[in-house]
């Protein structure tokens, strides 16, 4: 579901958003200030680990994203940016029928997508959902590069086996533990 283009839309960057209140003349966006601090942390937090998860593509027009997916796997899904004004993110996947995008949706502090009662504190967390329902309307990311490093692999596998919240109970050293606590999700 994309909207018409806008002027950030062309930029090659991912747009920043801004907080409410700060208006910085070298930071062209079409997203919205945020109304508090929490709400901004969550966004920036997202972003940055989004960008290191490998199956996020950035700025991609909906025809583009069908035409990645189009040859994928039924569930192969991604995410972009969106190009509807006020929506962060879209998630595009393969569905039976073919590439669908659906806008992620950031209200109240939580994520869901459009048209759907589900909401979730965490994107990744409402992609683990869809992910493990009955339906298995997802299935796997289609990353980036498809090649993952051995570190990468090894904190997939340590966090699938024993589950990002008993990261803690692993024996490792602080270093490592930090490294599994930055991306604790099963994708």
């Amino acid at each position: 579901s994309a909207g018409p283009r806008d002027r950030s839309d062309s930029q090659s960057r991912r747009p920043r958003p801004h907080q409410h209140g700060s208006h910085r003349p070298d930071s062209q966006t079409h997203f919205r200030t945020f109304k508090n601090q929490a709400d901004y942390k969550t966004i920036i937090q997202t972003t940055s680990m989004l960008e290191c998860s490998g199956f996020y593509w950035g700025p991609m027009t909906v025809e583009e994203a069908h035409q990645k997916l189009e040859k994928e796997s039924l569930g192969t899904f991604l995410i972009r940016d969106s190009r509807q004004k006020d929506v962060f993110f879209t998630l595009s996947y393969r569905a039976a029928s073919g590439p669908i995008s659906i806008r992620i949706n950031f209200q109240a502090s939580r994520f869901s997508l459009y048209g759907s009662k589900e909401s979730f504190e965490s994107l990744f967390k409402l992609l683990e959902y869809y992910i493990t329902s009955p339906k298995k309307s997802l299935t796997r990311p289609c990353r980036k590069v498809q090649l993952q490093s051995l570190q990468e692999l090894c904190r997939r596998t340590i966090v699938e086996t024993c589950g990002g919240e008993k990261i803690d109970r692993v024996p490792v050293n602080p270093i490592l533990k930090d490294f599994l606590h930055s991306f604790p999700y099963r994708l």
